[in-house]
């Protein structure tokens, strides 16, 4: 009861607050962007509870699991790295020519045909992306259901029905704010969920801990978390050389060049991946997806928003560690209590919250998985909607629509794509069940891959160049670097080429991208444009 009572104040103040701040909207602009006056820190509250989807939630505790190192982490310096970039590179131009959809930008840096490809891009990466993701945000719930009836297991169709059910209300609920709130509703709500985020993992750890220690010292307890974690002749002078404590990777094998490329192109969790592959990555995820730009665009100037995305990238790594931690501390948990894990990696999380945490705290942490769920959740619908309204509604259908009539689309394309990500994600859901050897993980993460390189690469062709790309041109290099990044992934299947890892996709394309495009001329007027806003 008490576990319900906590869900049921965290939805109250999510529908308070976004309907509260959401009033008074007039405008397309102040719909999308929050009339541009929102502060940095609420921004970077923003980025940070959009950024950790549910997948994340229950995906890096896996990981942590699984891999017993801290190696995942990191990632986590290229998204710093990349985010740089992002504040420094990409948000001037997005700032000086004033737009509302980023890919407004391509149209008046190359022309009409740029703006559209790479907006169709987004979109139907984002609808598949963020559909996708819904199927993590209902394990949880799945888990709950079948504790209450006391069942060990459903039938495939029961289960099947349960997902739809749970990403079903999910769905509708985060629909509900962002639709009448806006952007403004958005973002604080997100300020809420990242708080509860927060209090729900620092809540985890310390629950762990003292569970380990279970009457014993904190050196008794550190003693048997090295225990576990594989290092039975555990020495305190020796602690940096234990390998579970393994944070960086460098992918060397010793075995020469040829073997130590191979190496590095095929591991997902090395320091070459996370300089280099991570930064791309990030570069894309935030520099080119109306998702996380538009909020970075809600502040009052560039530098406002720079320094807000530049300071998620910092926290980022202190929250990946605890992710990690949380999913080693299970492993050493599950080891003492004698219990045995789920058999999907990605279930272990979900399964603890609801066996082993205790009332008050379980719903705690159903609140914060719904938080992420919801965070992320919101900002797509409001991307989805915005863009669709800017880049297709007003500039192709009706180019005379008054700000009203805008505003009134915005929210029916809101609802619109809620529909539509409730569809792939019951979609996702019935493919999982099904066939319970796919691995949905990858799949959420590889969709970025094959299109997030072709977006990047053309944005940053018109941003570190002045005479090079045009519409034709970028079309070309667009196609090109999604075939390269798809012929790779097949050849892979084949095994005909190394597996390449999924932090690398990004780069193959955007260089791939770059390459083609950089070989066309800009056309003279869209040079005299661009010369004028500088």
């Amino acid at each position: 009861m008490i576990d319900i009572l906590v869900v049921l104040a965290y939805f109250c103040a999510i529908f308070g607050i976004g309907l509260y701040v959401g009033r008074k909207q007039e405008s397309l602009e102040s719909y999308a962007l929050g009339n541009r006056n929102l502060p940095w820190w609420a921004i970077l509250a923003s980025i940070l509870a959009a950024e950790i989807s549910a997948a994340t939630f229950l995906g890096a505790p896996g990981e942590g699991f699984a891999l017993r190192n801290f190696t995942y982490a990191q990632l986590a310096i290229g998204t710093i790295l990349g985010r740089i970039i992002v504040g420094r590179l990409f948000l001037q131009p997005y700032y000086r020519y004033n737009v509302v959809s980023i890919y407004e930008y391509l149209e008046k840096r190359f022309g009409l045909s740029t703006r559209r490809w790479a907006s169709i891009t987004f979109l139907i990466s984002r609808v598949l992306a963020s559909g996708t993701r819904l199927f993590f945000a209902g394990i949880l719930l799945v888990i709950a259901y079948m504790m209450i009836t006391g069942q060990d297991s459903a039938g495939q169709m029961e289960t099947v029905v349960i997902y739809i059910a749970a990403l079903t209300f999910i769905t509708i609920a985060t629909a509900v704010y962002t639709t009448l709130g806006g952007l403004k509703a958005v973002v604080w709500t997100d300020v809420l969920q990242a708080s509860i985020l927060a209090i729900s993992l620092i809540t985890t750890i310390c629950v762990l801990l003292f569970s380990i220690k279970a009457g014993g010292s904190w050196g008794a307890a550190w003693d048997s978390i090295c225990y576990h974690l594989g290092n039975k002749d555990y020495n305190p002078c020796e602690i940096q050389n234990l390998k579970p404590w393994a944070f960086f990777d460098s992918g060397i094998t010793g075995q020469g060049l040829l073997a130590d490329i191979k190496n590095i192109l095929g591991s997902e969790y090395t320091l070459w991946s996370a300089v280099l592959g991570s930064t791309f990555i990030t570069m894309a995820t935030h520099g080119t997806d109306q998702d996380m730009v538009q909020r970075m665009l809600a502040a009052p100037d560039s530098k406002k928003g720079a320094r807000a995305v530049i300071l998620s990238g910092l926290m980022d790594m202190p929250i990946v560690l605890v992710f990690i931690s949380c999913g080693m501390l299970l492993f050493v948990y599950f080891a003492q209590q004698g219990i045995t894990p789920p058999e999907k990696q990605i279930e272990i999380f979900p399964w603890f919250i609801i066996h082993c945490l205790p009332v008050g705290v379980r719903g705690l942490l159903v609140a914060a998985l719904l938080a992420t769920a919801m965070g992320s959740l919101s900002t797509a619908l409001n991307a989805l909607a915005t863009t669709a309204t800017r880049d297709w509604y007003v500039d192709v259908f009706r180019p005379t629509a008054g700000q009203q009539e805008q505003l009134v689309a915005v929210r029916w394309l809101t609802v619109f794509f809620a529909v539509l990500l409730i569809v792939v994600g019951a979609g996702t859901a019935w493919l999982t069940v099904m066939d319970p050897t796919v691995r949905i993980l990858p799949i959420a993460l590889g969709i970025f891959g094959y299109t997030y390189g072709s977006l990047l690469g053309v944005f940053l062709l018109g941003m570190l160049t002045r005479g090079r790309g045009n519409d034709r041109g970028n079309m070309l290099a667009m196609l090109a670097g999604f075939v390269a990044v798809v012929a790779l992934e097949i050849l892979t299947r084949c095994e005909l080429v190394t597996p390449i890892a999924f932090p690398w996709r990004v780069t193959i394309g955007t260089l791939v991208t770059f390459g083609v495009g950089a070989c066309f001329r800009t056309p003279l007027d869209c040079i005299r444009r661009a010369c004028d806003r500088e």
